[in-house]
């Protein structure tokens, strides 16, 4: 099976929201990995959110040299303050390299409209596209009720074509298991010139579902994750439709 394979059929689905608990897993360069499967959360659909702010250092300079030149800048509400043309241009993509236990492999990302399927392989859904860097950033869900047919999945970041690279950005991905706490890895290691990022690991292993945090910058797109992990996947050059609000 191809690359085509997982393409969103169009039918509508009822996602779970995940667990509403307010304590959070963060996972670190120390603390790299947590078990779902003993956390009793390796069951219904895994809800993960990539968000992302522009860092307050690269907008405008700072705060007291922004304040000195533009005093009335003071009377104006943060969020217009905070708002700025390279803000709406920060473009950061959420996709999913899978590999099911069959042999299947194949990725869901914006590019090419492979948004996946989450009630057929790949299992995993991409629910749209956010151009605009909202509050609710880019979600995608993983059906873990079919874990016995996944055998890995890395979830990856990646900035498109002609937009700023990640350190002017504070992206964080957030897993919302079906239960327990709520699985946090931030991207906040500088990588100027870093076009993707793998961000974390979902394995399974030996029946027990692994997230393991990646944060592995690279300064090529999809194909150098591939390459780095032994996807095996033929890529080409991939092009987004025109944005529509």
């Amino acid at each position: 099976m191809g690359l085509l394979d997982g393409l969103w059929r169009g039918r509508g689905t009822d996602f779970d929201s995940g667990n509403a608990a307010t304590n959070a897993i963060e996972l670190t360069k120390r603390h790299g990995h947590v078990s779902l499967t003993k956390q009793g959360a390796a069951t219904g659909h895994l809800r993960i959110n990539l968000s992302w702010r522009m860092r307050t250092s690269d907008i405008g300079g700072s705060q007291r040299e922004s304040l000195l030149r533009h005093p009335f800048r003071a009377l104006k509400p943060p969020e217009v303050v905070g708002h700025s043309q390279s803000m709406v241009n920060v473009d950061l993509d959420l996709g999913c390299l899978y590999e099911l236990q069959d042999g299947t492999k194949g990725v869901v990302q914006p590019l090419g409209n492979y948004l996946g399927d989450v009630n057929a392989p790949p299992y995993v859904k991409l629910s749209g596209d956010d151009r605009f860097g909202s509050a609710s950033g880019e979600t995608m869900y993983v059906n873990l009720d079919h874990r016995d047919e996944i055998k890995r999945l890395l979830v990856f970041a990646y900035i498109y074509d002609q937009t700023p690279a990640f350190d002017r950005t504070h992206a964080v991905v957030t897993l919302y298991p079906s239960n327990g706490p709520r699985i946090q890895i931030g991207l906040d290691e500088r990588a100027p010139q870093a076009r993707s990022c793998a961000v974390v690991m979902i394995e399974n292993v030996k029946n027990e579902i692994i997230v393991r945090r990646e944060v592995k910058f690279v300064y090529g797109f999809q194909a150098e994750l591939d390459r780095l992990y032994g996807w095996g996947l033929q890529w080409g050059r991939g092009y987004k439709s025109k944005a529509t609000r």
